[in-house]
């Protein structure tokens, strides 16, 4: 296995999932940040040429930046472990338990972490037990307006803000359009503010927030990787009780969830001043307008510098 300048790293971009396209121009941009710092790096796409590679010429450690199901519901980085290649980011386990939002959102409640009170509704029972009568009982126990999401998924794909009763059947169907399980939250009106969190060695720290304002009053895709469409302000527009109460709110979060090296808590800070926790993203985007990046550039650390930290304790890891 190399050491310093010798290391190889494989970073692993593309992927089947809805958000292939962002999972590529992320893998870029690190692969670009990796070799800006001395580091032999290679891009691959996570397909049936993988394996083959990783047995005939195995990397000293992978990066994964694949976006959705491939690079955040545990399966591939359950594989990997069985190829025995350390990889940055968190293990297969804690990466489920991020990805399936209802199951993440249970422990965050079990630890005492504030998350928006929240009903998870299978397709199937949907349909058996009657759409309208469902969907009575869901407005009548969490009240309007609501935010109804794919229970797995990102990039804000399924997800709308249902503000009159009316609309609750087409938000539904077109949720259910990217999985079989939707997430009815209550919508807590407030400042959306995703916070970074690193761990270099010394424990997860936060780095800071980033205040979202999409210019449609909803942070959907089009508004996440479309140019003009949303503002971000870095540090986000908190006075510093508030700040640091929503930086400790995320590091409880990542700890929680048993999460290692990056991740990314996306929050409400209701009107009061509360955080409230959305979700977790246990790959985070790295483009051009993705929320970590912005905040490493407000933070003064350089994106190369992070991951090659982040690569080395990865390879330590795997170190007998």
């Amino acid at each position: 296995m190399g050491t310093g300048d010798d290391v190889r790293v494989m970073v692993l971009a593309g992927g089947l999932s809805y958000e292939r396209d962002v999972s590529l121009k992320s893998g870029r941009r690190v692969l670009d940040a990796l070799r800006a710092v001395g580091l032999q790096t290679e891009m691959r796409d996570a397909d049936v040429s993988l394996l083959p590679a990783l047995t005939e010429d195995p990397p000293d450690a992978i990066v994964l930046a694949l976006h959705g199901a491939t690079g955040e519901d545990g399966s591939l980085r359950g594989v990997l472990d069985l190829c025995g290649v350390p990889y940055v980011g968190c293990d297969a386990r804690a990466s489920r338990l991020a990805w399936d939002k209802p199951s993440a959102k249970a422990m965050l409640r079990e630890a005492g972490i504030p998350t928006p009170d929240w009903v998870a509704l299978p397709h199937d029972r949907f349909s058996e037990l009657g759409a309208v009568a469902v969907l009575d009982r869901i407005v009548n126990r969490l009240g309007l307006p609501l935010m109804v999401k794919p229970a797995q998924g990102g990039s804000g794909l399924g997800a709308a803000v249902v503000r009159e009763e009316a609309d609750m059947p087409a938000a539904m169907v077109g949720c259910f359009a990217y999985d079989s399980t939707a997430l009815v939250e209550k919508f807590v009106p407030g400042m959306d503010v995703a916070v970074s969190i690193v761990d270099l060695g010394d424990g997860p720290q936060a780095l800071p927030p980033v205040e979202i304002v999409p210019r449609d009053g909803v942070y959907d895709y089009a508004a996440r990787y479309t140019a003009g469409l949303t503002t971000w302000h870095v540090p986000a527009r908190l006075d510093d009780k508030v700040a640091a109460r929503v930086a400790e709110t995320a590091i409880a979060t990542h700890k929680a969830l048993g999460l290692r090296d990056l991740s990314r808590v996306d929050l409400i800070v209701g009107e009061d001043g509360s955080p409230h926790v959305l979700g977790i993203n246990v790959s985070p985007g790295m483009t051009e307008t993705s929320l970590m990046p912005l905040a490493l550039q407000a933070a003064g650390m350089d994106l190369g510098d992070l991951m090659a930290t982040l690569v080395e304790r990865a390879v330590s890891r795997a170190r007998p």
